[in-house]
């Protein structure tokens, strides 16, 4: 660890004390039992109100209405807990997390981390939007309406696809949402699965493009042709070629892929499937380093999708809850998913069913619409010379910290050699493994010791020993600085002082997982109770 020092923090231009680069850390740890182990019978953090004398006698009994076999034996066998109990056992936990708020995360890679204005959750707290019911007459939320009517128009223009559903819950949804329109317009034109020869029943993607574009086509029941990349990184149009038929039905592509890498051939990827009769989907869900910049329509697709839980900077929480949008070409509108948001000729607007040749539902109800509204506000807020701008600085950003990471020992960034990347990069410590037969595992286990993470990369590690990092805009040169520094200590260690990484961590909650378990049904429990049962002999 470097003695270096952070720039001066107090008045006369002294520091506070001196703050080593990478910062000292230590996680708060509770040894904290879930909730259910807290009960105690009989605690209480809130009495109900006893019913009014007569009211049971006014209504009715509610419960007599339900269906016979409906009602418990017994109640729920819920947590009992006073309200300070509850909150300590909250707080605890949050202190023995890291998130976006606390730590630089530019080591979730993929995931377009970045940071969420609190000003859009004062926003969706409102009353106006927390306390409205999805089945709600739409005459009484043509405000929350008018906002996703705008964000629709607004992604159609960033796209330059026809027109946008926000309907899927997430990527993963939305991409599914695609697959099932591509489908259906196959089938509308009598090429689908029973067509001649089994119809068009493929699909080719990337390797290096979102596992959920090979994953949705291989639910929806075709057969996935994958391709891998050439010598510089980039899908091989040869192979494309080569895989195209009479069977293709589509391209499912993420551009930059997942190491970072534009395709510069995009549209000629775009002119094959097309000359072979099939659709192009472009998976934008890292468009943070291309807004304002390139569109998917403009590269000739008929389809696309975003993460709005991504580039348009609304949280993830944990992994949810996520939102999607998915936009068409003209062709393709008939198919987009119901109900669509339309406005009348008097200025509000209505929920539309009437769309025969549409999938239906690929979600309930209209979408996430707190994130929604996060999203709208955002754009709002930046206008569009401020999207560019995003691009720009995550680019920027992206590009600074490849040329520190590089300066580390024993990391490389494999492909395009030299090469700027757009908004992400997959590096590999591939040298430092075969140097010190420390994995990439082994440096994620001990990074989390500096209060931060990195992740990985999808599975198979088609890169050896990958780590992939995304920084996005919101993140100053010091945090890059000092997050490329946490990577250089940790690969001194791995050269220097082995055993200590490899006992890692060490001042963290975490642990190291065995992993043999999840792959045993066997073992698997679901609840805190199944879990007792099986293990636990409870």
């Amino acid at each position: 660890m470097t003695t270096a020092t952070r720039p001066p923090t107090a008045a006369g231009g002294l520091p506070i004390a001196p703050k080593p680069v990478p910062r000292r850390f230590h996680q708060a740890a509770w040894d904290e039992p879930i909730i259910l182990e807290l009960s105690v019978p009989g605690a209480r953090g809130v009495l109900p109100p006893a019913t009014e004398p007569g009211i049971k006698a006014l209504v009715g009994d509610p419960a007599a209405a339900l269906p016979a076999g409906i009602g418990r034996e017994r109640p729920p066998a819920l947590p009992e807990l006073s309200q300070v109990h509850v909150l300590r056992h909250y707080d605890r936990l949050s202190q023995e997390t890291l998130g976006a708020d606390l730590n630089i995360d530019v080591g979730q890679g993929t995931c377009t981390m970045k940071y969420s204005p609190k000003v859009n959750d004062q926003l969706i707290r409102s009353p106006k939007l927390a306390d409205t019911h999805p089945a709600q007459d739409p005459a009484t939320v043509q405000g929350t309406l008018e906002i996703l009517w705008r964000l629709e128009r607004m992604l159609a223009e960033i796209s330059g696809m026809a027109r946008v559903s926000l309907q899927p819950a997430s990527g993963s949804a939305a991409i599914w949402a695609n697959v099932a329109m591509i489908r259906a317009w196959h089938e509308s034109r009598g090429e689908g699965f029973d067509g001649p020869g089994g119809g068009r029943n493929e699909v080719v993607t990337t390797i290096f493009s979102h596992p959920s574009n090979a994953a949705a086509a291989k639910v929806a029941g075709y057969r996935v042709i994958t391709l891998y990349p050439d010598a510089d990184g980039y899908p091989d149009l040869g192979a494309l070629r080569a895989a195209v038929s009479e069977r293709t039905a589509a391209l499912l592509i993420t551009n930059p892929e997942d190491t970072g890498i534009f395709n510069p051939r995009i549209e000629d990827f775009v002119r094959v499937v097309h000359e072979a009769g099939g659709l192009c989907a472009y998976d934008q869900a890292n468009a943070n380093g291309i807004l304002g910049i390139t569109r998917a329509r403009d590269a000739g697709f008929d389809l696309c999708h975003f993460n709005i839980h991504k580039t348009f900077s609304t949280p993830h929480a944990c992994g949810g809850p996520g939102a999607g949008a998915v936009g068409v070409a003209p062709d393709l509108v008939p198919f987009l998913p119901t109900p669509t948001i339309e406005r009348a000729d008097d200025g509000t607007f209505r929920l539309d069913d009437d769309h025969p040749r549409s999938i239906g539902k690929v979600r309930p109800w209209h979408g996430n619409t707190p994130n929604l509204v996060r999203a709208y506000a955002w754009i709002m807020a930046l206008g569009a010379a401020g999207l560019r701008e995003v691009a720009e600085i995550a680019v920027l950003n992206n590009n600074y910290l490849l040329a520190k990471v590089l300066e580390a020992r024993g990391v490389s960034a494999p492909y395009a050699t030299g090469r700027r990347r757009i908004e992400q990069v997959r590096y590999s410590w591939e040298a430092l493994h075969r140097d010190t037969d420390v994995t990439t595992e082994d440096i994620a286990a001990r990074v989390v010791d500096f209060g931060t993470h990195y992740w990985t990369s999808h599975h198979p590690y088609v890169v050896p020993e990958p780590m992939t990092l995304e920084p996005t805009e919101s993140y100053s040169r010091a945090d890059l600085d000092e997050y490329a520094a946490i990577l250089a200590e940790v690969a001194r260690e791995a050269y220097e002082d082995r055993d200590h990484l490899l006992s890692a961590p060490h001042r963290s909650t975490i642990h190291r997982i065995d992993h043999a378990p999840l792959d045993d049904p066997s073992t698997w429990a679901i609840t805190w109770r199944a879990y007792r049962r099986k293990h636990a002999g409870g």
